[in-house]
């Protein structure tokens, strides 16, 4: 009972932890649970309730974030001296408090100092109107940003003249959204959360939804109920997703939910190599939805002759599943005809990314699975603000239909030359090519690979602004010019309220909390209207907005995708996009009303940009493995706990299989380096039900392992994993590299 005994998260005791942390603001806290949508990630619940289901919706990520939202302004004085903070983990620097005035530190400063707004915005202004728009750059994370400070970012940086603005989903769902909307017309889910509960078949692929996501489990458990069977997709079998305990659930919480009940192990990066053998054994066995494929697809020919074409050998050595489970695959989708296949960064943080979504989206077609209830194709987001902020605009590359319309909605014309994405920022501020760097939440140093990179981009902008709620160790970095601070306000704090857009494509109004307010902390979108403004006081009014209702009326006009978002607001309001089934009327959102089949070659079995040679079961000691990055007990980067509730495991654990540990003459426990082509990283080996030939290490510990090279070329996403090789190490403990 209550899993005693068993390794799992202790949900009440971690709700009491959670509590005391948060005992200084408690009612304000509870207001916020009570009254605001979640700023976690991006399932959407409003309040403490969803569209989905009846009944209590709560999760120990929304909870594990609820001290940002109410932890009391630092001291600046301590940001006086920055030296004195050197060695202080990101725990340790988010627990000083909330930025709560505008700091400034001229280049050779020890620190800061506190400024006024006005001298703060200034000194922006004054930058911005001397900068070169093709010198700026603009980068927004998801930290609990809201549509509307995504839409006034990207608008600021078209009014100053340049395209270079990007945000996090470029870290995790780009290859997603490349593939979709070439294939189908939307990079969004086709169905609603409410599919899953009378689906017959759900699929997770490279996605911990329990660590992740873990209001989903609910979905789950009563979907199981509902007759659905749960499928993963995953080199690890994850704990969490063969068993979950859910406190809102009696049954479950006293005794667990049972989630997967099949489970397909593949090599990390062999998902492209097993989809296309899937897709292969539905056209062996009669099992494509043919009246499906000849009135709504384009293009299965040629995807049906190249999958034809790939061998059975070549298939089962990439992806690292037999030929017969390629085939229970395909037998289980046609079995069960209302399936929803959800995956996540396990498909696409990599070099293949896109051709690996498109091979998904080509095993969807042939069944017939978008827009159909009941069914579907959902990229699951992990953060609440990454759906809206790409689709309000806050992207490098706008077509020309939607540059035309920016331009009669703002009386301004937003500038024709593509932007830099988010690698390429960071490579052309490394470079020198970066004037003024203006980055909204995020922390490059922890985010992306190749640290040394990062470091250098951030140092060399003449100005670089950082607009976050906390502070981070990239705000410490002395830079070749000025750094600026600007505190920002939370969701709950933003006179007006905001919205998110949740991964079932549901734009969901956040009413603002009464309650204790953080120094002279204002929201994002008030900062980059102002800051233009004073650098352009001629075209002032075509920048500044007034309010963020008047934002929300500009969005309907400026992205008719979003017609609804100016009725919002009251908790509760909510408008879903396309509607609960995504392409129901038959006709999807190509130029010829079409999806498109996509005819998907096998690479080679590349992790992290480089060919795995030598990786499957057995071999000698110095051979390769494939390693990924996983999450743990986090949030983005944000670590929460040191050991993870659902693995037992430490953040310098690297799990690998029973097989392999026997195979390199090594047992658990020991402590060993692995080497990539780009660094090492020591830890200490940990058995684990893992597919022979892969480990895997958390993330961002493992970021010395990454290459900054190895990115996807369609979707400039980068790739998150690597090839390794394993040395014993002595005895000693580990230290960090």
């Amino acid at each position: 009972m209550f899993g005693l005994g068993r390794q799992k998260p202790r949900h009440y005791r971690e709700m009491l932890t959670v509590a005391w942390e948060n005992r200084d603001q408690l009612p304000f806290a509870w207001r916020i649970l009570n009254d605001g949508v979640c700023d976690g990630c991006a399932l959407g619940t409003s309040g403490l309730s969803d569209w989905t289901l009846d009944g209590v919706h709560l999760c120990m990520v929304r909870l594990e974030l609820m001290r940002l939202n109410t932890a009391p302004a630092l001291d600046p004085a301590v940001l006086a001296d920055v030296d004195a903070l050197a060695g202080r983990t990101s725990h340790d620097l988010r627990a000083l408090g909330r930025l709560g005035e505008p700091m400034v530190r001229r280049r050779g400063d020890r620190g800061f100092r506190v400024v006024s707004w006005d001298e703060a915005l200034d000194r922006i202004g004054a930058a911005l109107r001397a900068t070169d728009p093709r010198r700026a750059a603009f980068y927004l994370t998801s930290r609990g940003i809201t549509n509307e400070v995504y839409y006034a970012a990207q608008k600021a940086a078209r009014f100053l003249g340049t395209n270079h603005v990007d945000n996090s989903a470029r870290l995790c769902h780009a290859a997603s959204t490349a593939a979709m909307k070439s294939t189908l017309g939307y990079g969004a889910s086709t169905c609603s959360y409410v599919d899953w509960l009378h689906a017959d078949l759900i699929v997770l692929f490279g996605s911990n939804a329990a660590n992740n996501q873990p209001v989903t489990t609910k979905y789950f458990h009563y979907a199981k109920q509902n007759g659905a069977r749960v499928a993963v997709v995953n080199p690890y079998r994850e704990p969490g997703l063969e068993r979950y305990w859910i406190p809102s659930i009696a049954s479950s919480a006293l005794f667990g939910t049972p989630l997967a009940d099949d489970w397909f192990d593949v090599h990390t990066g062999g998902d492209l190599a097993f989809l296309v053998g899937v897709l292969r054994a539905l056209i062996e066995t009669n099992g494509v939805d043919e009246a499906f494929v000849r009135e709504r697809t384009s293009g299965f020919e040629a995807a049906r002759d190249r999958a034809l074409a790939a061998g059975w050998d070549d298939l089962e050595r990439e992806s690292g599943a037999a030929r017969d489970r390629m085939q229970a695959f395909a037998r289980l989708l046609v079995e069960r005809p209302n399936a929803v296949l959800i995956w996540s960064m396990g498909l696409t943080q990599h070099t293949h990314g896109v051709e690996t979504i498109k091979a998904l989206v080509n095993v969807g077609l042939a069944r017939g699975l978008p827009g159909r209830a009941n069914r579907g194709l959902v990229p699951i987001r992990g953060h609440s603000g990454v759906q809206g902020g790409a689709e309000v605009g806050g992207v490098p590359k706008i077509d020309a239909q939607t540059r035309a319309r920016w331009a009669e909605v703002w009386g301004f014309e937003p500038p024709a030359t593509p932007g830099w994405t988010a690698s390429e920022m960071i490579d052309r501020s490394a470079a020198g090519d970066v004037d003024l760097f203006w980055i909204v939440g995020g922390n490059f140093l922890e985010t992306m690979p190749d640290e040394d990179r990062s470091c250098r981009a951030l140092v060399r902008p003449r100005l670089r602004i950082h607009h976050d709620i906390v502070v981070s160790s990239s705000m410490l970095l002395d830079g070749e010019g000025d750094v600026v601070l600007l505190p920002a306000a939370t969701r709950y704090e933003s006179p007006g309220g905001g919205s998110e857009t949740s991964t079932e494509r549901r734009i969901i109004f956040s009413p603002e909390i009464p309650g204790r307010r953080i120094g002279s902390a204002r929201p994002e979108w008030w900062a980059f209207g102002e800051a233009m403004a004073r650098a352009f006081p001629d075209r002032a009014a075509a920048i500044r907005f007034e309010s963020a209702q008047q934002i929300r009326d500009e969005i309907a006009r400026a992205v008719p995708l979003y017609s609804g978002i100016e009725t919002l607001r009251a908790k509760g309001d909510q408008v879903q996009w396309g509607g609960r089934t995504l392409y129901a009327d038959g006709g999807f959102a190509t130029p010829d009303g079409k999806a498109h089949f996509a005819a998907v070659s096998l690479r080679g079995s590349h992790v992290g940009g480089d060919a795995v040679e030598g990786a499957a079961e057995g071999g000698d000691p110095g051979r390769r493995f494939r390693l990924s990055t996983r999450r743990g007990k986090q949030f983005n980067s944000m670590v929460q706990r040191e050991v993870d509730p659902l693995t037992g495991a430490g953040r310098r654990d690297i799990f690998i299989s029973a097989d392999d540990l026997r195979d390199l003459g090594l047992r658990e426990g020991d402590a060993v380096k692995l080497q990539s082509a780009c660094g090492t990283f020591a830890g200490r080996l940990r058995s684990s039900p893992i597919r022979a030939g892969n480990v895997e290490v958390y993330w961002p510990e493992g970021n010395a392992l990454l290459s900054a090279a190895a990115i996807d070329p369609d979707s400039m996403e980068p790739d998150y994993n690597a090839a390794v090789t394993i040395t014993p190490m002595p005895s000693a403990a580990p230290a960090a590299v």
